[in-house]
C-alpha cells in the first residue's frame, strides 16, 4: 500500500515514520528538492499544480493526503477525480479562507471572538465600534505561524495595517480575554468512528507555538469533543483534525481548526498509545483506530531557528528529540523535545530544563 502526500516536510517526514511499522510505502510532492521526507519515500520534486507530477502521484498512491493547509484546494479536487484524497477537499476549502472558516463555527454553534469581514480601510474604520481594540488584522488566506496579522491597539494603527496587508481580503478579530489556549485533535475513519485525544494546552510567542502539554481529566475535554465532533460530521471528514480553541471562563471559542495532524499533537508520539501520525494513517486508510489513551506525563517543546547540542537533550532523561533535517533559520521550526514520565515532580524538572535549552538557542 502506497500513501501520497501533498508535501514532503516534518509532518510528512512523521507521517512516514509511523506508516513503516505498518508496511506502507510514500510518495510525496514537494518543490523543495531537499524536502525533510525525500529520504523516507518516493519524491517528486515540483509544483503541487504540477499537470504532469500530479498525474503521476495520482496513478502510484492508493491514497492521498497533505501535512499543509495551503495546498491549492483546486489541486485536491483534481485529484479526488482520479484517487482517493483524504482529508476530503471541501475541509481544506474552508480551512483556507478564515472568514469561511469563523462563519462555518457559528453556523455549527461554536462561539468565536467577534469578527467582521475587510475589503478595505473603510471596512476597517466601520468594524471597530462593534469588535473593540485590541484587535488584530488577518489576511483572510495564507499565513501561519504569526504571518499576514497585524495587531491593531488604537484608530491610530488602522491605516498603516491596511496599507502592510497590501489590498489583500482580510477579517478583523477582537481579541479574548482567555486563561487558556487549548486544542483538541481528533481521528474519523471513512466509516464515522471517531476517537478523541486529551486536550493540549499550548503556549505561544510571536505567534509561534512553543510547548504543549497534555492534560488528561480536564474539565474542558467534553465540551471540547462535541465541537470537533461537529466538525467532523458536518464535513464528513476522514483523517486526524485539529481544533484551536481559547478558555474563557470554561467556555470555549473556536479560534481556527487545521485538516492535517498538528503540532500540538507532537507528544502523541511516544505520550500515547498510538500516535495521531499513526491513527491519521490508520483513518485513511480505514483501518481500526488505535487508542488515545496518553502514557503518564506528556509533552512537546519546539525549537524555533536553532537547535541545542543533541548529546545536551539526550542526556536528559525521559526526553526524546526529533530532529527535521532543516537548516537553522531565524522563525523556523526546526526540531521538537517530547518529555514522558509517570513521576509528576521528575516531569516538571525536566520540562524546565528542556525549556530553558529551547530559550537559549530560540531565533524567532
Amino acid at each position: 500500500m502506497k500513501v501520497g502526500i501533498l508535501g514532503g516536510g516534518q509532518l510528512a517526514r512523521m507521517i512516514a515514520l509511523a506508516g513503516y511499522p505498518l508496511g506502507l510505502q510514500f510518495v510525496v510532492l514537494d518543490p523543495d528538492e531537499h524536502a525533510g521526507a525525500g529520504g523516507l519515500s518516493e519524491h517528486l520534486h515540483g509544483a503541487y499544480d504540477d499537470p504532469d507530477l500530479l498525474a503521476q502521484l495520482a496513478e502510484k498512491a492508493d491514497v492521498v493526503t497533505y501535512e499543509f493547509e495551503n495546498v491549492p484546494a483546486h489541486v485536491a479536487e483534481f485529484l479526488s477525480s482520479h484517487t482517493t484524497v483524504y482529508p476530503p477537499a471541501n475541509a481544506l476549502a474552508v480551512a483556507q479562507d478564515r472568514l469561511v472558516e469563523k462563519n462555518f463555527f457559528n453556523d455549527l454553534g461554536i462561539g468565536t471572538a467577534p469578527y467582521a469581514a475587510v475589503d478595505n480601510l473603510h471596512d476597517l474604520q466601520d468594524a471597530m465600534p462593534n469588535i473593540g481594540f485590541p484587535a488584530i488584522l488577518k489576511s483572510r488566506r495564507m499565513g501561519y505561524d504569526g504571518k499576514g496579522q497585524m495587531v491593531l491597539k488604537s484608530t491610530d494603527d488602522l491605516a498603516a495595517a491596511w496599507q502592510a496587508m497590501q489590498g489583500a481580503p482580510s477579517i478583523v478579530e477582537g481579541f479574548v480575554s482567555f486563561q487558556r489556549e487549548v486544542s483538541i485533535i481528533a481521528a474519523r475513519r471513512p466509516s464515522g468512528d471517531i476517537v478523541f485525544y486529551p486536550l493540549s494546552e499550548n503556549q505561544h510567542s510571536g505567534g509561534i507555538l512553543r510547548l504543549a502539554t497534555a492534560c488528561t481529566n480536564d474539565a474542558e475535554q467534553a465540551m471540547a469533543e462535541d465541537y470537533v465532533r461537529r466538525l467532523l460530521e458536518k464535513l464528513d471528514y476522514v483523517g486526524v483534525i485539529a481544533l484551536e480553541l481559547f478558555d474563557v471562563d470554561g467556555q470555549l471559542l473556536a479560534n481556527e481548526f487545521a485538516p492535517r495532524v498538528h503540532n500540538s499533537g507532537h507528544w502523541t508520539i511516544e505520550g500515547s498509545e498510538t500516535s495521531q501520525f499513526e491513527n491519521h494513517l490508520r483513518a485513511i486508510l480505514d483501518l481500526p483506530l488505535g487508542s488515545t489513551q496518553t502514557r503518564g506525563f506528556a509533552a512537546m517543546i519546539n525549537f524555533i531557528g536553532g537547535l541545542p547540542q543533541t548529546q545536551e537533550l539526550l542526556n536528559l532523561s525521559h526526553v526524546h528529540c526529533h530532529l527535521y533535517d532543516k537548516a537553522p533559520r531565524k522563525g523556523r521550526k526546526v526540531a521538537h523535545a517530547t518529555l514522558r514520565t509517570d513521576d509528576a515532580e521528575v516531569f516538571t524538572q525536566t520540562l524546565a530544563k528542556v525549556s530553558a535549552l529551547a530559550q537559549r538557542v530560540d531565533q524567532s
